[in-house]
């Protein structure tokens, strides 16, 4: 089972709804303004309020800003995140919500992007709600967030660059490649900052089937004569699909990205795999994340053994999971052919194709026997053979 926070912005969604709606869904309210305290973005605190509109009962919050809101460019915004206490993935996220804004603003705009001014989001408030709403993730254990397509609103609305229709442009550019409706209430649904939080860190489409645990209701400030302004977040647990049941005789190739086992497991990996079956087993180096070393260890199966060899893959790696796919190959007819050197019997694997011999290989196990029988190379025996084969 996985967990998933699915969103409904049935009213819309901004930075101050998401924070509302986390509250009302249970979250602690003390840890999660014991890290929003670690900001150095100037005097704030939170208003938090119970609220009802079209008898939904749910949540309401307000950032009380002490002082005069600054602009501020994208840099110092992302400065004062990386220099805060909350926890690293917390502050990447918050730092992606706020990248996803800087670019849509510069490229509306036409500016470069370190010249972007920030002004209603640059703001203590919507710093402090970008940054909650990375924080209630956190506290969440980072479930998979998926929200239904938004419906942005519809008129004009007054920002600090003038009067502009809905959905402002910004919005529009946030969204881009996210499913969204064109309709909703007279007015601005969706904020720059809801747009980004959905971009940055949410799916946008179809809610998966879920068992919901628990709900919470954002309310908005705005009033909408055709819907309950709220958000609705809900958090469940998504049954995971089974995997599709191997094919009998099919062919499969496992993989499994190790970055932190020893060299000696990968090798035991290998021979333990051959062992249960595989019909070919190795291992590749790779650049993982972060720049650091590791390995790709791989093996080609039929579909009966597909799970014998998984379960190898995990019992003798430091692997959490092993992915596989489905694959065809091209082969040929395949027999070993026993035949007599002056060091012994050596059987050479004969491939033909069409009754026509394409390829003839010594067994290296017999050459090895017999060369340590004789005390001879190995390559002599393996000449030998091959010599043996061609002259019949």
């Amino acid at each position: 089972m996985a967990k998933v926070l699915l969103l409904e912005p049935i009213g819309g969604i901004a930075g101050d709804m998401f924070l509302a709606a986390a509250l009302d869904l249970g979250l602690p309210r003390a840890e999660l303004e014991q890290a929003l305290r670690t900001l150095d973005a100037g005097a704030w605190r939170l208003v938090v309020s119970a609220a009802e509109v079209s008898g939904i009962r749910g949540t309401h919050v307000e950032v009380v800003v002490e002082g005069i809101a600054e602009a501020r460019h994208l840099a110092d915004i992302l400065e004062l995140v990386e220099r805060s206490g909350l926890p690293p993935r917390a502050r990447r996220a918050a730092r992606s919500v706020f990248e996803v804004i800087g670019r849509a603003e510069a490229k509306v705009h036409g500016v470069p992007l370190e010249e972007v001014h920030f002004h209603e989001v640059g703001a203590v408030d919507s710093i402090v709600d970008v940054c909650a709403a990375a924080v209630a993730l956190e506290l969440l254990g980072w479930p998979r967030v998926v929200s239904t397509p938004p419906e942005l609103g519809q008129g004009l609305v007054r920002t600090a660059h003038g009067v502009m229709p809905v959905p402002p442009p910004a919005v529009l550019e946030i969204l881009t490649g996210k499913p969204v409706r064109f309709s909703g209430p007279p007015g601005e649904a969706v904020t720059p900052t809801g747009a980004a939080l959905l971009s940055a860190l949410a799916e946008v489409g179809e809610p998966p089937a879920m068992a919901v645990e628990r709900v919470g209701y954002g309310v908005g400030t705005a009033r909408w004569p055709d819907r309950p302004n709220v958000l609705r977040m809900t958090l469940g647990e998504q049954a995971l699909a089974a995997a599709p049941q191997p094919e009998a005789g099919a062919l499969y190739v496992l993989e499994a990205n190790l970055d932190d086992c020893p060299g000696q497991l990968a090798a035991r990996a290998i021979e333990v795999a051959l062992e249960a079956g595989a019909l070919d087993a190795w291992v590749a180096p790779l650049t993982m994340k972060k720049g650091r070393p590791g390995y790709l260890l791989s093996a080609l199966v039929r579909g009966e053994r597909r799970a014998a060899v998984t379960d190898v893959f995990l019992a003798e790696t430091t692997t959490l999971g092993v992915r596989f796919h489905a694959v065809e190959r091209a082969e040929l007819a395949r027999e070993l052919v026993p035949v007599e050197t002056v060091y012994g019997t050596v059987r050479v694997k004969v491939g033909r194709q069409a009754g026509r011999v394409l390829g003839a290989q010594p067994e290296y196990d017999d050459c090895l026997a017999r060369a340590r029988e004789r005390g001879v190379p190995v390559r002599e025996v393996a000449a030998a053979a091959l010599a043996a084969f061609r002259a019949r």
